[in-house]
């Protein structure tokens, strides 16, 4: 297979230091089933690299929606924040039916293997402004959307508590880049109380009028493609993360392995790729892509395992 080293090529003592070093890294994780890797050995060198650094040299980038939320539950799909608003407090039947037809048009664009980012550009607009466009014209309340998002299925990861609050005990910023709303994004991690101070989010946020109804959607479009501008846009207003070299980026696209484009001076970044649907079909360009990639895990435990070794003191 290609996901693994092919030992019997490697010199015996290249072999068996690699080896050592697999079961000695303390990231027994790393060995779960439902992971696949290009290129141990460097995935291997790079957490050690970042290690050495320390958490001070460290951010975390990461999409949200099927990456730190969960793709499923109990063999039902789980909501992304634009699903939730599917919800009869704030939009109607008609507009149900009508997000979904768009839903059914465009998703299977989106992770179309066959299919460049160029010819899925265009349609990946098309989406996002046409459900723009319908919530608008809803005229959504702002007081209301707490209340949806506690009616909501919507679930973060297993071991999502960990994550988060390992990164604020360490002062690791954790910047979340969706293209999914904002405003409910927020309030799902504030429901689960772990939208601590270390965490920025740059997503599609909306714009209400002084009584609180919805009446336009603020700044750029960002969309599954188009995160690499987003993230050269916004790079000047997250000066302190240019201090930090190291980059451990999480998505469930190939878009989102651009969200790191806007760190100037990158020295070492590892990438995980959350596979959730599609395996067959995606692997061979995750795996090419992603320095790891977790199939249909919707647990954050090969995340913390990295994190907690990277954020560990070496032993000397």
């Amino acid at each position: 297979m290609i996901y693994h080293i092919p030992w019997i090529y490697l010199p015996v003592r290249t072999a068996l230091a690699i080896w050592h070093q697999l079961t000695k890294s303390e990231i027994p994780e790393l060995a779960k089933a439902s992971v696949l890797m290009r290129d141990r050995s460097r995935v291997e060198e790079t957490i050690q690299a970042m290690q050495r650094a320390g958490p001070d040299a460290l951010q975390v980038i990461s999409d949200f929606d099927m990456t730190l939320s969960r793709f499923a539950h109990n063999g039902k799909r789980c909501p992304t924040t634009h699903n939730i608003l599917d919800n009869d407090l704030l939009i109607n039947d008609a507009c149900k039916k009508m997000i979904r037809q768009l839903l059914n048009t465009y998703y299977p664009i989106e992770i179309d293997a066959t299919r460049t980012v160029e010819e899925k550009l265009p349609h990946m607009v098309e989406w996002w402004t046409s459900v723009h466009e319908l919530l608008i014209q809803q005229k959504i309340r702002r007081d209301l959307l707490a209340q949806a998002v506690k009616q909501s299925s919507a679930m973060l990861r297993e071991g999502y508590k960990v994550f988060f609050d390992r990164l604020q005990e360490q002062q690791v910023p954790l910047l979340i880049f969706s293209a999914g709303l904002g405003d409910i994004l927020e309030e799902v991690i504030r429901q689960n109380h772990v939208f601590h101070p270390n965490v920025h989010v740059i997503s599609n946020y909306m714009d209400f009028d002084q009584s609180g109804v919805l009446r336009a959607f603020k700044g750029q479009l960002i969309h599954t493609f188009n995160k690499r501008e987003g993230a050269l846009l916004h790079a000047a207003h997250f000066r302190e993360l240019q201090e930090r070299p190291n980059v451990l980026l999480l998505g469930d696209s190939l878009g989102d392995l651009t969200m790191a484009d806007g760190v100037a001076h990158t020295q070492h970044a590892l990438t995980i790729g959350f596979l959730n649907d599609q395996v067959e079909e995606r692997k061979e360009s995750f795996v090419n892509s992603y320095d790891i990639v977790l199939v249909k895990d919707e647990t954050m435990d090969v995340p913390n395992a990295i994190l907690n070794y990277i954020t560990t003191a070496p032993a000397k």
